[in-house]
Parts: structure tokens; C-alpha cells; sequence
């Protein structure tokens, strides 16, 4: 165990697949000892695809992975641009474990690229509606809940998190709506740390460079594309702007939160750090 985060209860959304980013987080979390519920929206909903989002049964099967792992977990579907839906998910969490003291807020869309001169409207709402409203809608109702918490010595009452992106710090081509929600949620970060600091709440920003999961395999096939390149040479010249050498795995960013939502971090507040290799450093 690599941060004792005992008897503490994690809520992690898009974390309904095994093999992704989520899902490492949350396995993470409870190999440090915290309870967690995942979540997923286990449906092709506004506009995307079956292979775009976790199903049901995969949920499942991730909340299974944990428990046969040890851990104890649960799973609920919501639709997180409903603010009905995410009051509901924290609601669930706190009567499944008596509480809530992380947030991650992990879920979002990242498989609407082009160019914006091209892009539908519906798509730019899509991805600023679950990057950035999602993550405000959970941060509202986890805050209330933590805030009715009573506060630990050292600890504090709770640990929002949120996972940005390098594209939170950097423009990227054919990614300017997925660019402009990460960017939005650095300032709703910093905005909600002001207000969240008095009663014992840190809320931080975690941002990776490109980690290949599923979803980034097909960003992979598209940037490649977009370049004229093949996915291979295109890995490669990313690999050649890192100064360590290698594209991001999802342990990276999982050890990451595991450090922000640990005792060791409840001094840090307002932060967006990069998990990066050295890729980006402002």
C-alpha cells in the first residue's frame, strides 16, 4: 500500500471498463485501502457510438475485478449531464458507504475530433456538456456532501479531483472543443479551491500527455490520419518530444490521484499537475 487511504470512500466516474483510465484509478484507490463506487453511462447516448462507451455488463465486470481483487466496490449508471443524475450518484455512494470523501471526476468525451471549421454545433456541446458540466455538476453536489462531513484532523473532509488533460495547457489540432473543456475545467478547479479551502477541501487537476487506452487507440488511428502519417510513425514522433522516452500509461495518472487524495497531500489545493514525462511543463 502505497498511501493509506483506509476506511475512506472514492467515487470515480468513467470508470465502467477495465482497461481504462478510470478503471486504473479506481483500482488504485482501492488497493490503498479505499472503498469505491464506479460509475459509467452504460449507454450510446447523445450521438455516440457503441464502441465510444462502457456497457452495463462491463461495469459489472469492473466492479467485480475490484472485489475478487479485494476491494470493496459498487457500480451505478448515470447520465452525467442530467444534474438530476449526478445529485442521484452521490446520493447512491453516500447509501451504499455511509459517505464520500473523493471525488474523481474522470468521465468525459474525448472521441469528438475535426476540424473546428467543420464541426457540428451538437458535437461542441456534447464534449464542453460532459468535460466541463459534468465535472461542475459533480463537484456541486460531492462539495455539499463533503462539507456535511465531519472534519478529520490533518485530512480534511474530502479531495476533489479532476482529470484534465495536456490539452488542459496546450492548444491541439482537430481537438479544439476536447482543448477548450480541459482549459475551462483548470479555471473551474482553481475557482472551486478558493471556495472549498475553509472547510477542508482540496480540489486539484491531474493532466496526462497521451495514454493509449481503448479510446486512445482510436485517437491514435485519427491523429495519424489528420497527419498524413501512419499510427506507428506518428507514435514515434510523439515519443521524440517526451524527454522520458515513452507516451503515458493509465498507472501514471492512477498513482497521481492516489498521491492527491492521500494525507500527504492536504497542503496542495488549486494545482494542475502534470503527468507528463516532460511533455509539458507550465
Amino acid at each position: 500500500m502505497r498511501h493509506d487511504l483506509q476506511g475512506k470512500v472514492a467515487l470515480v466516474t468513467g470508470s465502467g471498463r477495465e482497461g481504462g483510465l478510470g478503471f486504473a484509478i479506481a483500482r488504485t484507490l482501492a488497493e490503498d485501502g479505499a472503498r469505491i463506487m464506479l460509475h459509467d453511462i452504460a449507454a450510446a447516448t447523445h450521438g455516440a457510438r457503441d464502441t465510444d462507451v462502457g456497457s452495463e455488463s462491463e461495469l459489472a465486470l469492473a466492479v467485480d475485478a475490484i472485489r475478487e481483487a479485494g476491494g470493496d466496490a459498487a457500480g451505478h449508471v448515470a447520465d452525467l449531464t442530467r444534474e438530476a443524475d449526478a445529485s442521484a450518484l452521490v446520493a447512491a455512494t453516500i447509501a451504499r458507504f455511509g459517505r464520500i470523501d473523493i471525488l474523481i471526476n474522470n468521465a468525459g468525451v474525448g472521441f469528438k475530433f475535426g476540424s473546428l471549421l467543420d464541426m457540428p454545433a451538437e458535437d461542441w456541446d456534447l464534449v464542453l456538456n460532459v468535460n466541463l458540466r459534468g465535472a461542475f455538476l459533480m463537484m456541486k453536489h460531492a462539495a455539499r456532501a463533503m462539507i456535511e462531513q465531519p472534519r478529520e484532523d490533518g485530512w480534511g473532509r474530502g479531495r476533489i479531483i479532476s482529470i484534465g488533460s495536456r490539452a488542459a495547457k496546450s492548444g491541439s489540432a482537430w481537438a479544439g472543443a476536447y482543448a477548450a473543456s480541459k482549459h475551462g475545467l483548470v479555471g473551474l478547479t482553481r475557482s472551486l479551491a478558493l471556495e472549498l479551502g475553509s472547510h477542508g477541501i482540496t480540489v486539484n487537476m491531474v493532466c496526462p500527455n497521451h495514454v493509449t487506452t481503448k479510446l486512445g487507440g482510436w485517437q491514435n488511428d485519427f491523429m495519424a490520419k489528420a497527419r498524413n502519417m501512419n499510427v506507428d510513425d506518428y507514435l514515434a514522433d510523439m515519443r521524440s518530444r517526451i524527454p522520458m522516452g515513452r507516451v503515458g500509461n493509465p498507472e501514471d495518472t492512477a498513482n497521481a490521484c492516489a498521491f492527491l487524495a492521500s494525507l500527504q497531500a492536504s497542503y496542495i489545493t488549486g494545482e494542475a499537475l502534470n503527468v507528463s514525462g516532460g511533455e509539458e511543463y507550465h
